[in-house]
């Protein structure tokens, strides 16, 4: 876990306001209060992902929780009035960034990588990625841009979601294909770029999920209830992974202009 060493500001956008704060592992880190007014289920959800994302070798910047102790907020004035001692979560902060735009997508490099985030997306049912055009971000590298996928905290299809919500999600599916994933969807990605992310949820055991899931941080108010459930959730999406990686390849334009609706192997 990091802990908190300097306050440096608020981020200035996003529902949760959170704040910049460089840790002790000397980065400078995106941080998501526990006191944030979408509540503490917005930290669950990016603890997930980071999970996830750490598993399926995503392209989300490096994630963990972070330890904000009573000295720290004494010893900086400068913080919000509202932060609280404890655990958050914090993102690591991507420097020379910017939104990525349709006249970038041609020379975007690690493209592939994006099969596995709208795999993930559709999987935890985060449509926010889209919705909100601030959630990918590029940064230029020698090659051309190195994108980024941003910001988990509406899985599930909110922020605030409702535990006894969850077992009415596990068959839903919407084929999101607004703003770069339409792009990447029509233009760049293949089947085998989707079925390489496909397989590695599949590996993921039961043992594995249950041990995270009860890892998550007790002050943020998940019972035993709650934790059920997105275990439950997650064990049965990994169950129809396949059918789900199936919905999104048949959107894929093939050279003849239909789609491709080969069955997955």
């Amino acid at each position: 876990m990091l802990k908190a060493d300097m306050y440096m500001g608020r981020v200035g956008v996003g529902v949760t306001s959170p704040s910049l704060i460089k840790a002790d592992d000397g980065y400078i880190y995106v941080v998501k209060m526990k006191n944030n007014r979408l509540g503490t289920k917005v930290l669950v959800n990016e603890y997930i992902a980071a999970w996830m994302g750490k598993k399926l070798n995503l392209p989300f910047p490096f994630s963990d929780c972070i330890e904000l102790s009573d000295e720290f907020i004494s010893q900086n004035r400068r913080l919000h009035i509202k932060m609280k001692a404890g655990i958050h979560f914090a993102s690591r902060y991507l420097k020379k960034t910017k939104y990525v735009h349709y006249y970038h997508m041609p020379y975007v490099i690690n493209k592939p990588e994006f099969a596995g985030v709208i795999l993930f997306d559709h999987f935890m049912l985060n449509e926010d990625r889209t919705l909100n055009g601030k959630n990918i971000l590029i940064s230029k590298v020698e090659a051309g841009y190195q994108m980024y996928a941003i910001d988990n905290s509406h899985l599930f299809g909110s922020g605030r979601w409702l535990t006894e919500k969850l077992p009415t999600l596990v068959h839903q599916f919407k084929l999101n294909k607004r703003r770069a994933f339409g792009s990447l969807l029509k233009h760049d990605l293949k089947k085998e770029d989707f079925t390489e992310y496909m397989n590695k949820i599949k590996l993921i055991k039961d043992e594995e999920i249950e041990e995270f899931i009860c890892k998550i941080p007790e002050e943020w108010g998940m019972q035993e209830k709650d934790k059920a459930a997105i275990g439950h959730f997650i064990k049965c999406r990994r169950d129809i992974v396949e059918d789900i990686t199936g919905k999104i390849i048949a959107s894929i334009p093939n050279v003849h202009g239909s789609t491709e609706l080969n069955e997955l192997k």
